[in-house]
């Protein structure tokens, strides 16, 4: 190597996050770090969005129609499938449109102070929402709460009927908070429901939050709280500096 060129050219030291150098003939030891954290220093709040955030829109549609089965939703039904497939076959014998939902929809806003609650917590952490809802039910909504991202599923439509519905991933909230761990982040979960546990179960802690008494008395492992300002905290308790 001529003299003055200030070529650098890496050696071979068998430590992995170090690399030897040589410049000029002597060796320089120059540190890069190539291993993970040894403990998850990052953090993401991962939250279910009906009953949490926004109004459980089948109880809408039920109130709209009279229509009172349903009004059963995940917090009584743990079997998200048999619920779903008992949702699809009321709108069929009673004639229910995809236009009507929408319109029932429209008519709705999410729940007193989740905007803002949300709102603080995006200040802070990356959010994700996981929800067992659809792209369709919940796209009006995100645009009401500055369009966070969310993990759902999708229904399928033909001609103004609701004929199916797909699920993006079976048990798509619990694997996305492994996802997230297996990232080394650390994660603070909140839901209300039987499909919620999971979810709970996988994150770094999880939190009940408005979920009725049959869920509370089952799982009493997770906090519970009623008010955005209790979760807050819990959430800053477990993700703060």
């Amino acid at each position: 190597m001529a003299s003055g060129s200030g070529l650098i050219t890496p050696g071979v030291n068998g430590h992995g996050a170090s690399g030897i150098y040589f410049l000029f003939g002597v060796h320089v030891v120059k540190t890069v770090s190539v291993t993970n954290a040894r403990e998850p220093n990052q953090g993401i709040v991962a939250l279910d969005v009906e009953g949490v955030l926004i109004p459980e829109i089948w109880i809408a549609v039920a109130e709209r129609t009279g229509i009172e089965d349903l009004k059963r939703t995940t917090r009584e039904e743990p079997d998200y499938d048999k619920l779903m497939l008992g949702r699809l076959e009321i709108l069929r014998t009673h004639g229910l449109t995809m236009s009507l939902i929408e319109e029932v929809i429209s008519a709705l806003n999410p729940l007193a102070g989740a905007k803002e609650f949300l709102d603080s917590i995006r200040s802070k952490y990356q959010v994700i929402l996981l929800s067992d809802t659809f792209e369709q039910f919940a796209r009006p909504f995100m645009r009401q709460l500055g369009m966070p991202t969310v993990f759902c599923h999708r229904l399928i439509v033909k001609d103004d009927v609701i004929d199916d519905y797909e699920l993006r991933q079976v048990n798509q909230k619990q694997k996305a908070v492994e996802a997230f761990r297996g990232l080394n982040y650390r994660v603070a979960a909140a839901g209300d429901s039987y499909n919620d546990t999971t979810m709970l179960a996988a994150a770094t802690k999880g939190f009940l939050f408005r979920a009725p008494t049959n869920v509370i008395a089952e799982f009493p492992e997770y906090q519970a709280f009623t008010t955005y300002q209790e979760l807050e905290s819990a959430i800053d308790a477990v993700l703060g500096e």
